[in-house]
């Protein structure tokens, strides 16, 4: 295998290197000179357009209509857009590969997955009625001229808001290019115009200009870390300065009479010029060096070189890695060469090998690491064997040494080989695959419906690989011609115990190609209720979707679904859909309750549950403040249950009739006495209210009339009497023989009403209570020798004792007393 050195050149102090890619690229029958040909960053995608301002070559076997043609960098065709839109002022690419393409109008559409989808949205700010000139991109965003002059910048494609910029003179623009937010001091884009003499730098707030002369400049370009600008100018002269227009780096006399067909950077140490077939490379202090083609080249920057597509070849001109340049520099004496040299030593048994790493020793970790790097910038499989062996040979030397680079190295190698094959045509380098990572790099493949290539280097990158499936049912659904039921089968049985599949987004690319019935197929499969329902909403499977909710156990979003329903739905539709369901009936019947009592009404009639339906009357009628409102919504349901067969509704009926000579009595009342309010009250608060008030014979009549019982009526009355402090009329009570509810609680409430003397009236009429319960109603009112003397009449020595313990003064003679009588006598 010849020496890598051998491409190779020389411009001023540094190497530069032409990596030959792919051959035969494209048809000779396409004239590349008649298309306007766009890049994606890190060896992404082409898109070809026919540059409208030329004469085409008329070919019988060529399409009539316009398309936008999407290539791999070997030539191989992705997809073919159909264009009818109008006139294409803008085409390019953003960082994850969208093709990004402005028509003349204004309208802007993002192809987002190589395969003609795409979303739309319009500039505005006046690009409909001047038009659009021309466009400049970066990875994120892009900036159009508008025939105006006027720049419109769009700084995201997923949420695209476009912004005016400054307004600069209305001179004419002969060439410019923008600065990406990234790398100007503002964070915002900038433009560089080429008007008149000079460059003016347009932002969002001012357009400044920065007096250079010599212009006009045919072509402005600016170096991919933002650092540096090149113009060319009228006369043939390239010129390198700093983006702040502050130092003059370079000039070149290309002392070429035509203006060349395109300027790009070469990484940030060099720029291409590009005529026809004739590439310049002007390298530090104005060293140059020219290549030359059969045919017309085109130019594609990236960040760390550029591609040079013909019909006939893909090339990749770059700046010679620092690792590279180390290792195979001609004469180099670098640890890493000596290393490489020892493994080749090895190979032929030789035991200058040996020597070689005695030489090297000290600094074999340091060449380890540079054969590693070096393998990773390496395009050809035989060097990157080579250096990788040269790596192991000198790890094995040494006792201490971390695999992890090497290993991670020869994984990324095995990745990048994989993806540069002909086949797939992505030549991408190590540096623009540190930028892409593994998952957008593993994203364009699947773009490219390259899923097993997709699956297997995910796999070996220890990667997810459900999106990998997910795309692949969805181009299944979206383009084969089976019968459904067949195209099911098939998904579900390769997708089967494959993690993290959601059928949903399968489902829903079928029922965008109107495939409503595989779609339902699909989603019997996705396991999350939450993902199942709002498509089978919008498929209009209502009454799946509800179910599917309702199975789910969630109950918001059954609410959801039923939320959707009553707005889609008649009344009459929507309540016999809870035919049946009687989780959405019960959800329905709750949230209604609290924010809708006219739809629950509506269910109970509906559902003929008149029962509910008149106690929901009843609650309405509780809440009115009008007497004769309430009386009348009580009339409505005592009415609706006329005809109810519910063996309750009997009762219900009567408890309305109370209710209603209830409510008319409240209202006699509030009429006769001004304080209290009775309106609204129980009939318990009521008849407390009137015996609290002074009206005991009113109250009792009320008791009379309404059947109350007697024990209630006690409670109510006792409780009133000791809340209003009427201890004479409770005196006269305690007169009485018997009390429905026993004298205890009367004993009870004076007593914690603080009145002693009054509950001690009541400790002599409980007669079913043990001596002992009566002592301790007597201590509680402070009579202790009482006390003792109930404890005397049962002989009750042992209480006698304990009740000794909680008399003072005089009391505790008495009760000594009291014991001694009870002691027997020796």
């Amino acid at each position: 295998m010849s020496n890598p050195i051998i491409d190779w050149e020389k411009v001023g102090d540094q190497y530069y290197r032409k990596v030959k890619l792919y051959d035969a690229v494209f048809d000779q029958d396409l004239e590349l000179e008649n298309y306007v040909i766009a890049g994606a960053p890190y060896a992404g995608a082409l898109a070809l357009y026919r540059d409208e301002d030329k004469i085409h070559t008329y070919r019988a076997t060529q399409a009539s209509k316009s398309s936008i043609d999407i290539y791999s960098c070997s030539g191989k065709l992705i997809r073919r857009i159909n264009w009818e839109k109008g006139s294409i002022r803008g085409l390019g690419w953003s960082e994850d590969e969208k093709l990004l393409v402005i028509t003349k109008d204004g309208t802007v559409r993002c192809y987002y997955d190589l395969q003609g989808d795409f979303t739309q949205f319009s500039l505005g700010h006046g690009a409909e009625e001047h038009g659009v000139r021309s466009c400049r991109f970066w990875l994120t965003g892009f900036v159009a001229m508008l025939e105006n002059n006027r720049l419109v910048a769009v700084s995201h494609y997923n949420e695209p808001r476009p912004k005016l910029l400054a307004a600069p003179p209305e001179d004419v623009v002969h060439s410019w290019t923008i600065i990406p937010p990234a790398y100007t001091l503002s964070r915002s884009v900038e433009a560089l115009l080429s008007i008149g003499q000079t460059i003016f730098v347009v932002d969002s707030s001012e357009a400044e200009d920065r007096m250079l002369p010599n212009g006009p400049f045919k072509h402005v370009g600016v170096s991919p870390n933002g650092l540096y600008v090149t113009l060319y100018t009228e006369d043939g002269k390239v010129w390198v300065i700093t983006s702040d227009f502050q130092n003059k780096i370079g000039e070149y006399d290309s002392k070429a009479k035509t203006v060349p067909k395109d300027v790009q950077w070469c990484g940030n140490d060099s720029v291409v010029l590009a005529w026809e077939d004739e590439v310049h490379m002007i390298g530090p202090k104005g060293a140059v060096l020219k290549h030359y083609y059969d045919g017309w080249v085109h130019l594609l920057a990236d960040i760390d070189g550029v591609r040079l597509i013909t019909n006939d070849i893909c090339e990749f001109l770059q700046k010679v890695p620092d690792a590279t340049e180390d290792v195979f520099k001609l004469g180099s004496t670098s640890p890493a060469s000596i290393l490489l040299d020892a493994e080749e030593q090895l190979e032929k048994k030789s035991p200058k090998a040996d020597e070689n790493i005695q030489m090297i020793r000290s600094s074999l970790p340091d060449a380890v690491a540079a054969c590693v790097e070096a393998a990773g910038q390496e395009f050809s499989i035989h060097w990157q064997k080579q250096l990788l062996k040269a790596a192991s040979f000198g790890k094995s030397v040494l006792d201490l040494y971390s695999s992890d680079d090497f290993v991670n190295m020869c994984e990324k190698i095995r990745v990048l080989n994989a993806v540069r094959d002909y086949r797939v045509g992505l030549p991408i380098t190590y540096d623009e695959y540190q930028y892409l990572t593994p998952e957008r790099l593993i994203q364009r493949l699947i773009n490219r419906r390259e899923y097993l290539l997709a699956i297997r280097l995910s796999e070996y990158l220890r990667l997810p690989t459900n999106k990998i499936y997910v795309h692949w049912a969805a181009q299944k659904v979206r383009n084969s011609t089976d019968d459904e039921d067949t195209i099911c089968k098939t998904v579900v049985t390769r997708l089967h115990n494959k993690q993290g599949i959601s059928f949903e987004a399968i489902a829903r690319s079928a029922y965008d190609e109107g495939r409503s019935h595989l779609a339902t197929q699909l989603l019997d499969h996705e396991t999350r209720a939450g993902k199942q329902v709002p498509l089978l909403l919008s498929m209009e499977e209502d009454e799946i979707a509800l179910d599917k909710a309702i199975e789910s156990g969630d109950t918001d979003l059954v609410f959801f679904v039923l939320l959707h329903l009553k707005k889609k739905l008649p009344l009459a539709s929507f309540f016999r859909v809870l035919n049946n369901r009687p989780v959405a009936t019960a959800l329905v019947e709750s949230s209604a309750r609290s924010q809708d009592q006219e739809l629950l009404k509506d269910l109970y009639y509906q559902d003929d549950r008149r029962l509910d339906g008149a106690n929901l009357l009843f609650s309405d009628a509780l809440a009115q403040s009008a007497p004769q409102t309430k009386i009348d919504k009580l009339k409505l349901a005592s009415k609706l249950l006329a005809d109810s067969k519910d063996p309750t509704a009997t009762l219900h009926q009567k408890s309305y009739l109370e209710a209603q000579q209830l409510i008319r009595m409240q209202d006699a009342l509030d009429r006769d006495i001004d304080a209290p309010r009775y309106t609204g009250l129980s009939l318990n608060e009521t008849l407390t209210s009137l015996v609290r008030s002074g009206y005991s014979k009113r109250a009792a009549k009320i008791q009379a009339e309404f059947r109350v019982p007697e024990k209630t009526w006690w409670w109510i009355r006792l409780r009133a009497l000791v809340a209003k402090r009427d201890f004479v009329e409770i005196e006269e009570i305690s007169k009485q023989r018997k009390s429905a509810i026993g004298w205890e609680p009367f004993f009870s409430e004076v007593l914690g009403a603080g009145n002693t003397k009054l509950a001690a009236v009541f400790v002599p009429k409980c007669a079913g209570l043990t001596a002992r319960e009566r002592s301790e109603m007597w201590v509680k009112c402070g009579q202790v020798t009482k006390a003792g003397e109930e404890l005397v009449r049962a002989k009750d020595l042992d209480g006698l004792e304990t009740l000794r313990g909680k008399a003072t003064g005089a009391g505790v003679a008495e009760i000594d007393r009291m014991i001694a009588g009870l002691r027997p006598r020796r």
